[in-house]
């Protein structure tokens, strides 16, 4: 992979001499979905999948982006004088909104830089390959500039920050903080509201994480999934008037059914249900897999999104197809849909000896229903975005 960045930068950029290499993976999310803008706790790990970079200073104050996924794009040309968002740039939004937010976060860059990237996350797949890209950029300019004192944290934080502001999605902290904090052969049990979080193994020793893309993705997904945050947030605000919280995630389940009347709406009173019971669940399930119940994980799992659908209505037909086939098959443990909704992912832990039948039964019913071709992942967790020698 290296070789083949180096030489498309050197092709691009004259030579590749003083270039650095980086990588930032993408991430899945085993449970605890659309909790992390309300104050609960997710249970996502990075994956061996993500974004590699080229990147090497300049000695002006131009910024060259170029994406060997999207050579129609040509190179981007930005510059550090003018930070803005702009409909031309295109993909090269989402690096130039990060250099944007180390700027707003009192961070000054004398130079600019020439970046190639390359990724393997399928666009649209709910696998966050913009915060990978996000926390990409973080790693590039931490490195370039030795910007020391910033921490991986605060890439992450700063990949948010930018996503918020610059590029108009109102998302939480989980992506960016699973891609940044990853850990090989673990998943990171986050608590959003306070960021203290927790490395929890995931062993699975006679089953294996199979994602399945559903290869839709629905336009209403950016701006429902800024309806949906505005519902939480107005129901949070109603329940404040009668219960001292700062979060939905400060509830648990007993609480929320003794205030639930403080929520006048019936669609902001489901959001909040899924929000209150879907970090319950998160709690429940890094407990039950500490204790090596997968069964329990797996059955939380498919409660989670049967809320999605129904609570939180962020599912689609497609996704829907695709979690009722895998859980007909004997030995799938869980399976539920993954990422923003409206399409993308379904995450299913399935019993090795389950796999074949799980991708080639799914895959022949789903193209019957559907009309097209499902993608199957078995993956591996990986670590978090670094530099590579």
């Amino acid at each position: 992979m290296k070789e083949k960045l180096f030489t498309k930068f050197a092709e691009l950029f004259g030579d590749s001499e003083g270039a650095e290499f980086y990588f930032s993976p993408g991430r899945v999310n085993l449970i605890g979905e659309h909790t992390d803008y309300n104050g609960g706790h997710v249970f996502p790990c990075a994956l061996t999948i993500g974004t590699y970079g080229a990147a090497r200073k300049r000695n002006d104050r131009k910024i060259h982006f170029y994406s060997m996924n999207l050579d129609r794009c040509g190179v981007v040309e930005a510059s550090l004088d003018e930070l803005v968002n702009k409909e031309e740039y295109n993909w090269a939004n989402y690096p130039l909104g990060v250099i944007w937010a180390f700027t707003e976060k009192g961070y000054s860059f004398d130079f600019g830089f020439d970046m190639v990237i390359w990724g393997n996350i399928p666009n649209g797949s709910g696998l966050s390959s913009s915060a990978s890209l996000e926390v990409l950029t973080g790693v590039i300019l931490k490195d370039l500039f030795q910007i020391e004192e910033v921490t991986m944290t605060d890439i992450a934080l700063y990949g948010q920050y930018s996503e918020n502001n610059f590029n108009g999605c109102n998302c939480g902290i989980m992506d960016q903080f699973a891609v940044a904090m990853g850990k090989k052969d673990n998943a990171i049990f986050l608590d959003t509201s306070t960021l203290n979080y927790e490395y929890a193994p995931v062993v699975l020793e006679d089953a294996k994480i199979v994602i399945t893309n559903s290869k839709v993705k629905h336009s209403l997904v950016d701006s429902a999934y800024n309806q949906r945050r505005q519902e939480c947030t107005d129901a949070l605000s109603e329940l404040k008037t009668v219960v001292d919280i700062e979060t939905l995630g400060d509830l648990d389940e007993e609480n929320f059914y003794k205030y639930k009347d403080a929520i006048k709406d019936p669609i902001r009173f489901k959001r909040a249900k899924h929000a209150v019971l879907e970090n319950q669940r998160t709690i429940r399930a890094v407990a039950a897999l500490r204790e090596g119940n997968l069964n329990l994980f797996g059955e939380l799992m498919n409660q989670s999104h049967i809320s999605l659908r129904d609570d939180y209505e962020v599912s689609c037909e497609e996704i829907d197809i695709l979690v009722d086939l895998a859980w007909k098959i004997p030995g799938v443990i869980g399976s539920r849909i993954t990422g923003g909704g409206f399409g993308g992912c379904t995450v299913s832990i399935v019993k090795n000896d389950a796999v074949d039948t799980f991708t080639s039964t799914i895959g022949k019913a789903y193209m019957e229903k559907v009309g097209h071709e499902a993608e199957f992942y078995i993956v591996d967790i990986g670590d978090g975005a670094r530099k590579l020698s």
